[in-house]
């Protein structure tokens, strides 16, 4: 197999698993992946298809500006690559960006406080999330290198009144900051409508997130270094059961 056409299946995956888990606006929103070569070409959704539809044959190849390359006549959204693309020119490591609009996110993004830790789950953004200020609809390059600022060096960004967005060097490490990422505001949405929250210590937080991002802290007995690899192959063999057609 190629290394295009593996990268094909990785992100037809992707798409197929943010439809299997809820995370769609049906045809909005947009996972790119850097393809590898001397210039700047990404595969993107065509615009149109549900994310239940993507394979690994219809995703789009787009230029650094989102425009189709080659003849294939698919139909992209350009403006849906603004954020993207931006990401993308300014992070070396974010081969996949990947973006969502769901109800538990854009309430988190709303919320004064942000994503707060108050769960395993949140720690492993602890102080490793950027946030963005709404600027009305992304549809102007002018936002970019603010939208980028932002993020810094993180894997996640919350943009204001708008979204969730994450980045990975691979399809599998973006999807699961999500999966994550989407769990954690699930989660605070759920405790904050039982009453007042309480919040660990900031060392702490701080120790939970190295663990959860590194795999073992210092004074570990114990490590989980190939955890998140084991959950995307798990992953995989839930696509091969409920939605097997993703690779054509």
């Amino acid at each position: 197999m190629s290394p295009e056409a593996r990268l094909r299946r990785e992100l037809a995956a992707v798409y197929r698993l943010i439809a299997h888990f809820g995370m769609t606006d049906l045809i909005f929103t947009h996972i790119s992946l850097r393809l590898p070569g001397a210039q700047p070409r990404f595969l993107i959704n065509p615009y149109g298809l549900l994310f239940e539809e993507i394979t690994a044959s219809n995703l789009v190849i787009v230029d650094a500006g989102g425009h189709p390359v080659g003849d294939g006549g698919q139909r992209v959204n350009p403006a849906g690559f603004v954020i993207h693309s931006a990401v993308h020119a300014a992070r070396a490591d974010a081969h996949c960006v990947l973006h969502t609009h769901t109800q538990a996110g854009c309430a988190v993004a709303a919320s004064a406080a942000g994503l707060l830790p108050l769960n395993q789950i949140s720690m492993e953004f602890y102080d490793r999330i950027g946030y963005h200020d709404y600027e009305g609809v992304a549809l102007g390059r002018a936002e970019q290198q603010r939208l980028i600022a932002d993020l810094g060096g993180h894997p996640a960004l919350i943009l204001r009144h708008h979204g969730l967005l994450t980045v990975g060097s691979t399809p599998a490490q973006a999807f699961l900051r999500m999966f994550y990422l989407e769990r954690a505001c699930r989660i605070q949405l759920t405790a904050t409508a039982a009453g007042p929250v309480t919040t660990p210590p900031p060392e702490v937080c701080a120790r939970a997130a190295h663990q959860l991002t590194t795999g073992a802290a210092p004074g570990d007995d114990y490590a989980d270094l190939d955890g998140y690899e084991l959950a995307w192959a798990a992953l995989l063999r839930l696509l091969d059961r409920v939605a097997p057609g993703y690779t054509d």
